[in-house]
């Protein structure tokens, strides 16, 4: 540093350098190392490049802010930020942090406003962002105030760009960010407009939790459907995802999004060695609410399962016919927060809606499925705390690098995401 306190000229090359030195990706994509999920300074990075780079973020569903003055908090990565409906119609996103002594001026999780004021020093905006009011902005008896020059038109909140696809609302802290069609890529759009497919959106409920794992190994939970096979009772028990299903990992070509489907199948045809193999699988099991399984006809897709991992927060669950938003927020490189907003459609009538939230008993951090992922998650994280400078393996399916393949026995999926990880974060 110079003696005013900039930084001396040579320091942004020179700590470049040593991150790179630092910070080596030991081999190829079928070795991951630990410390991609422990580091600081990775997640500081991430925070900067990732979230808060050029990339369309989930921020809400137009149906959450369906009237003018409607908001809701949400996030961008662990940025606080606000989604309105202005007057106009438009949707607006702004960082909840007032621009005057950045106290976060939007304390309700949801409701409706004229206007925001900030509780401190009330600074008032509107919401657009654009500051509106000062108190005392010219001071009492000529004495104090604010500075004769000062214009309100540069402080006013700062605003993301937005996007708005089938009723899903997207932001981005990148001014020149491409269609969020392009973005997706024609595979993966095709099957989140399966899910979204112009009905329109009723919420039906929230759930939050966080866990403590690094918010990477949520997307990779579902870019695996190796595990899905192994892990989880219920959907091999009932043929929802099972080896031998008809099924498909997809991913787009950056290898940053991805749709595991799978199709429906009679669990009790499968084979004695395709039993043993998945020890999840329960012999006799038997619901005592036979509706639960009950999967009716209604999207243009050939896929009773898709679960789409939209980069970098987003998952959207179709399981039979129970629908989810699934939000990540990261607040550090141990622990996320996980936002699930579950969904119906307008047009639903009360025998489909329940049917939809019986169902929903499959999700959530309580669900069926959802407890057994999230302990999971948390037995890695603790792997790679407990032992670090460690580095784990990501070989299955060798005959696909990394992207699409179409079996559940296969890892390329991640293999993908992290080809895509290292071109962003320059490892």
């Amino acid at each position: 540093m110079d003696g005013n306190g900039n930084a001396a000229r040579g320091d942004a090359g020179d700590n470049a350098v040593l991150f790179d030195q630092q910070y080596v990706w030991p081999g190829d994509l079928t070795e991951i190392p630990d410390w991609v999920y422990t580091d600081e300074t990775i997640y500081q990075r991430e925070v900067e490049r990732i979230f808060h780079g050029p990339t369309w973020n989930y921020v809400a569903l137009e149906a959450e802010i369906p009237n003018s003055g409607d908001f809701i908090r949400s996030n961008v990565g662990p940025t606080p930020v606000v989604v309105a409906r202005a007057q106009d119609g438009s949707i607006t996103v702004v960082e909840n942090r007032c621009a005057h002594r950045a106290a976060e001026f939007c304390r309700a999780l949801t409701g409706n406003a004229n206007e925001f004021v900030c509780p401190y020093h009330q600074w008032t905006y509107d919401l657009k962002g654009n500051l509106i009011g000062i108190p005392f902005k010219r001071g009492v008896g000529g004495k104090g105030g604010m500075p004769r020059d000062f214009n309100a038109a540069q402080h006013g909140l700062r605003s993301l760009c937005v996007t708005t696809h089938r009723g899903v609302v997207f932001a981005s802290y990148h001014d020149h960010m491409e269609s969020l069609a392009d973005y997706l890529g024609s595979d993966v759009l095709r099957e989140f407009d399966a899910t979204f497919d112009g009905r329109k959106l009723k919420v039906l409920g929230h759930y939050r939790h966080s866990l403590p794992a690094n918010w990477k190994l949520y997307l990779e939970n579902l870019k695996d459907p190796y595990h899905a096979t192994l892990l989880h009772t219920f959907l091999v028990t009932f043929g929802l995802l099972v080896a031998g299903n008809r099924s498909l990992m997809l991913t787009d070509a950056s290898g940053r999004h991805g749709v595991m489907a799978s199709a429906k199948s009679d669990a009790g045809k499968l084979s004695a060695d395709a039993k043993k193999e998945m020890r999840a699988y329960k012999e006799g099991m038997t619901l005592r609410e036979p509706r639960f399984m009950d999967f009716i006809a209604e999207f243009d897709s050939p896929w009773s399962v898709t679960m789409a991992t939209i980069w970098p927060n987003l998952i959207v669950q179709r399981e039979m016919n129970t629908l989810g938003i699934r939000q990540i927020v990261p607040t550090g490189p141990h622990e996320l927060l996980m936002k699930w907003t579950m969904f119906g459609f307008e047009g639903d009538d009360e025998e489909m809606t329940r049917h939809r939230l019986r169902q929903g008993n499959l999700m959530g951090p309580a669900g069926f499925l959802g407890i057994e992922d999230n302990e999971a998650m948390k037995f890695v994280q603790d792997g790679m705390r407990g032992v670090p400078n460690k580095k784990h393996l990501v070989k299955l399916d060798p005959q696909v690098e990394a992207g699409t393949s179409d079996t559940l026995i296969s890892e390329a999926a991640i293999r993908a995401m992290y080809k895509h990880w290292r071109r962003e974060m320059s490892v």
